[in-house]
């Protein structure tokens, strides 16, 4: 009987919930956002062009460090450009530097966007950042539209285009070991150094972590029209309300038969009268 009340609340919350992942993809499915494809190697020889119109293999860019890979689109008006600033916010904060311990890739999902935007953003964010860097450490690209499908899939990014030419997507960072294995995602806009650190020495030993920052895949739904992640309070107040739920059933369960004698308002059982 517990269990049923518990399946029945579970159901309520998780599946009727409103979420983000309810929408169509490029490809025809239901989900938006990143399904974890955790152990899983992308493919390292598809071709990419960087911001000075060069053409590269991802293997050779990657080499024999570990990456941190990321997708936005550089005319995006929501959460990419919080995410590449965040991205460089924490690149400059911690005490591993981008180009000895590990690169950045960050790949258009546009495939119509040129290498000269990418240059120009490239620019703007280096020039936002008080560590200078090799501007081979980190590689702003494009590509075309097959190796960007098969890289987001590799990855289990999902997205999709909206009606007015912009894209609907999740924002995360992506640690990435030397031979291609994908090691850990980190969401959001706002980046430890902490976390940040322990992704890239996990894909360094070519282990793999838990997500950091999943609650906020949980607790924000990306709003299409704001093209931003806003709180999603009917999830989490229910959310509360199942554990409080809980909390009841299993004390009424546990504690019900040891109190059959029990009155209110006394401390001691008592026989009932004959």
């Amino acid at each position: 009987m517990l269990f049923r009340v518990l399946l029945v609340l579970l159901s309520a919350i998780f599946i009727s919930a409103p979420s983000a992942d309810n929408a169509a993809l490029e490809d025809g499915s239901e989900f938006i956002g990143i399904k974890e494809q955790l152990g899983k190697t992308i493919p390292l020889d598809l071709e990419l062009t960087d911001s000075e119109n060069k053409k590269f293999k991802i293997r050779d860019f990657v080499k024999d460090k570990p990456i941190i890979l990321n997708f936005v689109y550089y005319r995006c008006p929501g959460i990419c450009s919080p995410l590449l600033a965040g991205l460089a916010n924490v690149t400059d904060h911690m005490d591993i530097h981008a180009g000895i311990e590990y690169r950045i890739l960050t790949i258009s999902m546009d495939p119509g966007e040129t290498y000269d935007l990418a240059a120009s953003k490239k620019v703007n964010y280096f020039n936002t950042m008080k560590r200078k860097m090799d501007p081979e450490a980190w590689k702003w690209t494009v590509g075309d539209a097959d190796t960007v499908h098969q890289l987001t899939k590799a990855t289990g990014f999902y997205y999709k285009r909206a009606e007015d030419g912009n894209f609907i997507h999740s924002g995360a960072l992506i640690a990435i070991s030397p031979k291609g294995k994908i090691a850990r995602y980190v969401f959001g806009e706002k980046f430890l150094p902490f976390d940040m650190k322990m992704a890239l020495a996990e894909a360094e030993q070519e282990k793999t972590g838990p997500t950091v920052a999943k609650l906020l895949k949980y607790c924000f739904s990306y709003d299409p029209e704001g093209r931003k992640y806003v709180f999603n309070i009917l999830r989490v107040v229910g959310t509360l309300i199942l554990f409080w739920v809980i909390a009841i059933l299993i004390f009424v369960n546990v504690a019900g038969p040891n109190k059959k004698n029990v009155r209110w308002g006394t401390s001691e059982g008592t026989k009932e009268d004959s």
